[in-house]
């Protein structure tokens, strides 16, 4: 059985909209998640190791206040469309569309207030969670009125998260949740020693705005061949990399499938993400910097955790080769990411 319980987290400033954000904490016999009502943010996941011991293995903020001001989407949902897109423009139907450039020259993540950003309504489900919110149209630049609905469920070790939308418009659409893991628990210093390994024979190279190319390369042979397990730490310093965050191509199919695994030896803490997605952003902090202050006072530096981001791969708008992002009337959106947590 999963216990749901609610409670007050906080209330916005006025000039961030005002409103009171609630904490919905899930609890089974081995993991404890909690979920805020302000952008569906994973505030904590609290999992056991092979000593029985819980850790905490997302990174985040004990306050809202941390979550009020500038972070690196720490356990959002995030959209209308995660991830990049070039230079915040798209045509649709002989239309063209502009969004706001926050990366550089591209639009990323929804763009300068995106979901991960705003205030949904909740509602208690069996074994969960469910979010809601009416995304106008025009808002960010896309086009269309937007019905959104993210909901979680925890049932044992497994938090499956659903994605559901609905457009008046024909509009771009690919959610994901942003959550950075650290499964040696949040706050320890690097993911060095974490073993890595994801189900896609293929990756998209990007240019130095991290706009994919257009090609769809095979990891064969490559940096990101990580169909076998392998230690980040060793693998970064073999390959001379700097870290991921490339888009990895999942095999084609809307049933679930598993798309990647983590583990951390020490604690004996795994994962595994399953999804119905087409791509998986891998992404390894490497932009963290030790400035931000998250719970319990501790610092997050480069490489301190790891993200998995179940998605449609980037850009996709403008590339036509690219699995379809773009969502019409009377269509839905719909799709799921379950995290298998185990310890051995």
């Amino acid at each position: 059985m999963t216990e749901v319980t609610r409670e007050v987290f906080g209330r916005l400033p006025q000039e961030e909209g005002g409103g009171t954000v609630e904490k919905f904490t899930l609890k089974s016999d081995s993991v404890r998640a909690e979920i805020l009502s302000l952008g569906c943010i994973l505030a904590a996941l609290e999992t056991k190791g092979r000593d029985g011991a819980f850790a905490d293995v997302v990174l985040g903020f004990d306050s809202l206040e941390g979550y009020t001001r500038k972070h690196p989407f720490f356990g959002a949902v995030v959209g209308r469309v995660a991830n990049r897109i070039a230079k915040g423009r798209f045509i649709l139907d002989g239309q063209e569309y502009q969004l706001a450039l926050n990366n550089g020259p591209n639009s990323l993540h929804g763009g300068a207030k995106g979901f991960d950003k705003v205030l949904w309504s909740p509602e208690v489900v069996p074994s969960g969670v469910r979010f809601f919110r009416v995304s106008p149209d025009g808002e960010e630049g896309y086009p269309g009125e937007l019905k959104v609905w993210v909901t979680y469920t925890l049932r044992g070790g497994e938090l499956a998260i659903n994605y559901r939308a609905q457009s008046s418009r024909t509009t771009p659409v690919s959610l994901t949740n942003h959550a950075y893991f650290n499964l040696a628990g949040q706050g320890s210093k690097d993911i060095y020693d974490h073993e890595i390994s994801i189900e896609a024979d293929s990756y998209l190279p990007v240019d130095d705005t991290k706009i994919p190319t257009g090609e769809v390369a095979a990891v064969q042979g490559t940096a990101f061949d990580l169909r076998a397990p392998v230690q980040l730490g060793r693998h970064l310093q073999r390959f001379h990399l700097d870290g991921f965050d490339h888009n990895f191509c999942l095999q084609p199919g809307s049933a679930r499938r598993l798309a990647a695994r983590a583990r951390h030896p020490a604690s004996g803490r795994s994962l595994e993400v399953h999804t119905t997605q087409p791509g998986l952003q891998f992404y390894t902090g490497n932009n963290l910097d030790g400035s931000l202050e998250g719970k319990g006072s501790a610092t997050y530096p480069k490489h301190s955790a790891f993200c998995l981001e179940t998605q449609s791969w980037p850009d996709a708008v403008n590339k036509p080769h690219f699995p379809e992002t773009l969502l019409r009337p009377g269509e839905e959106y719909n799709h799921s990411t379950w995290l298998l947590f185990a310890a051995a």
